[in-house]
């Protein structure tokens, strides 16, 4: 029989937060497929788990995940673990499960802390509903339909950041949301310097931008509270026959035509040709 994958929860911080159910897995797998070996081996003391520790992350090679299925397939235990938090969440460990699943080896999940929980309890904005966004992508289109995606929903947006890109995403998000929009910064949760600071965008963005940031940080927008609508652009045919009774020359009446359509130039000055 194949082994079992446990999907070990695991401190954001405070090990203190380490649940006895977590320790024992930890302590009776053969194996703990872990992001960062160095920083996993005090947890593995704590729990008293004397386990081969495997190094599985987002750099890891396809020889990596066939090794720990072979060790799956044998028949022992491998508990995934990450830095801080819930394995899959924002995390390579989503590979290992998916290929394991493939694999019809059990998968069995040790819950415990989750940084989109935690912040989301403590911001003060509502948790019935909201969409998890993760790491935005750095820069150029991808960011922008993000933020745009972040703006427009109706519901609580949560999000990751790097402590040196927390001012650049806050300034990037009054402008999407506008700067009257509720928001929330929580930082080091669980740990000594633990902060959660709330306010509009415009009051979090003035003041991360005097006080730089230090630590893992989440960040919580309120949602419109309305369900986002997407407007059906003009119909090519209507319109065109409309700009032309504006008085538009055909030429000017084409490249409106395209630009309002989302059409292409050629087949705006055909449709306005047959008109």
């Amino acid at each position: 029989m194949a082994g079992t994958l446990y999907v070990v929860a695991t401190p954001l911080g405070n090990l203190g937060d380490l649940s006895p159910r977590a320790a024992d897995t930890l302590k009776n797998v053969a194996v703990v497929a872990a992001e960062d070996t160095r920083h996993s081996k005090p947890l593995l003391v704590l729990a008293g788990s004397r386990a081969e520790l495997i190094s599985f992350h987002e750099h890891s090679t396809d020889r990596t995940l066939e090794r720990i299925l072979r060790i799956l397939g044998e028949g022992r235990d491998v508990a995934l673990i990450t830095d801080a938090g819930t394995p899959g969440i924002s995390d390579p460990g989503v590979a290992l499960v998916a290929a394991a699943q493939e694999r019809r080896i059990p998968v069995v999940t040790i819950p415990g802390p989750n940084a989109v929980a935690a912040s989301v309890a403590v911001s003060g904005i509502s948790g019935d509903r909201y969409l998890f966004l993760g790491f935005l992508p750095r820069k150029g289109s991808d960011r922008r339909r993000f933020l745009l995606t972040a703006a427009q929903s109706e519901w609580t947006v949560v999000l990751f950041e790097a402590p040196n890109r927390v001012t650049q995403l806050l300034a990037d998000l009054v402008e999407a949301c506008g700067p009257d929009r509720r928001a929330a910064v929580s930082r080091e949760l669980t740990k000594v310097f633990e902060e959660t600071r709330s306010g509009t965008l415009q009051e979090l963005s003035e003041h991360y931008a005097e006080a730089p940031v230090r630590g893992e940080v989440t960040v919580v927008i309120a949602g419109t509270g309305k369900e986002h609508v997407e407007e059906r652009p003009p119909d090519p045919g209507e319109r065109a026959r409309a700009l032309l009774d504006e008085g538009l020359s055909r030429r000017d009446a084409a490249n409106r035509l395209a630009e309002e359509t989302g059409i292409s130039r050629n087949a705006a000055y055909r449709l306005v040709m047959e008109l």
